[in-house]
């Protein structure tokens, strides 16, 4: 398994209706991430900032760079879209995090 770390951009005064949609995600979409050979994902809030931090594993032979193709990943980015920072595909903008530093 591999960790990878990212951060996204959140809208102001949007942490509540954030958190409100990802306690509803769609079961298959938790199933298409899964099938990616996703797991163990978190992501957090840094208030101060709108910054959200993205963490999960996934597996060697993962199929990630499939996910954009997607039908059901685009109509999650659309239903995400107006209360994050997205790029022109409507994708989130997301810039990957190096690694410093992991304790087991």
């Amino acid at each position: 398994m591999e960790r990878i770390a990212f951060k996204m951009v959140l809208g102001p005064g949007q942490a509540e209706e954030y958190r409100r949609r990802h306690d509803r995600i769609w079961p298959e979409l938790v199933e298409l991430l899964r099938e990616a050979g996703v797991s163990d994902y978190s992501i957090f809030l840094d208030d101060e900032t709108n910054i959200l931090f993205a963490v999960l594993r996934r597996s060697v032979g993962h199929r990630m760079d499939a996910l954009p193709q997607s039908e059901l990943m685009q109509r999650w980015w659309r239903h995400m879209a107006d209360i994050m920072e997205t790029n022109a595909d409507g994708s989130p903008r997301q810039r990957a995090l190096a690694p410093m530093f992991h304790m087991d």
